[in-house]
């Protein structure tokens, strides 16, 4: 599997998610996480602090998950105090239906960095009792400092995001583009510019996360330079913040 780090508008941008868009339930995010951990299990200031390549135990609340492959899936989750990347866990195809949103869940793996991306790799996991939709946290004021790799891998929110252009592959100026550099074609990564501040940022819709027929994929398609719009997604790394986008909206 890949590993990858978007006038008034012209349209009614509605808000956008993965699984068809609209809002979470207050009360689904308002109980909060059992801050309680099982024991051997780390906390997520010990699972920082542990070496690369030593072995991990997590526990968690799957707040995404991008596609199932060759029995193992990719799981975004969340806890009280941080978030974890779980690239590749092993996981059967009946089991993968079973990591809904908000499913506690124990891991065992080995801690990883690449590129930046703090990460737990050839991991294996339990089902666990508790369910908790963490809220998505405004990092917008932190772009662009070096407090924001301290949200590495929540569930995040950006306002009042600007899109700027970006180059196709025959250098054209345009709103979005198929791959980072225009190369692709539908059912790829999306790659979008917005700015805030003065300053401009790439953002992606995983296409293993959000596919083609996403709403958030269709979202972002139908962007027009200048829009300005309210953003929420995963605070992935890749040489620095690569925000994974889930959902779409006209900004507020």
């Amino acid at each position: 599997m890949k590993k990858t780090f978007y006038s008034a508008l012209a349209f009614t941008l509605l808000l956008a998610g993965c699984s068809g868009g609209g809002s979470k339930p207050a009360s689904s995010a308002a109980a909060g996480p059992d801050t309680e951990k099982g024991s051997g299990v780390m906390t997520y200031e010990q699972y920082m602090a542990a070496d690369v390549d030593s072995e991990v135990v997590i526990e968690a609340y799957v707040q995404a998950k991008q596609s199932w492959w060759d029995n193992t899936v990719t799981v975004y989750a969340q806890d009280n105090d941080g978030g974890y990347f779980i690239y590749g866990m092993k996981c059967s195809e009946e089991d993968n239906g079973k990591l809904t949103e908000g499913q506690k869940i124990k891991v065992k793996g080995y801690k990883s960095i690449w590129s930046g991306e703090v990460e737990v790799v050839d991991g294996e996991f339990e089902l666990e009792e508790g369910k908790w939709v963490a809220p998505a946290k405004d990092v917008t004021a932190a772009l662009g400092t070096d407090a924001l790799v301290d949200s590495q891998n929540l569930k995040v929110a950006f306002k009042g995001m600007k899109v700027e252009p970006s180059k196709d592959a025959d250098g054209n100026e345009v709103a979005w583009t198929y791959k980072w550099d225009g190369s692709g074609s539908e059912g790829d990564d999306l790659y979008f510019n917005v700015s805030v501040n003065g300053n401009t940022y790439s953002f992606t819709v995983e296409s293993y996360l959000c596919d083609a027929n996403s709403d958030t994929y269709k979202a972002v398609k139908e962007l027009k330079v200048g829009d300005v719009v309210d953003l929420e997604g995963f605070l992935y790394w890749y040489e620095g913040p690569n925000p994974h986008i889930t959902s779409v909206k006209a900004a507020q």
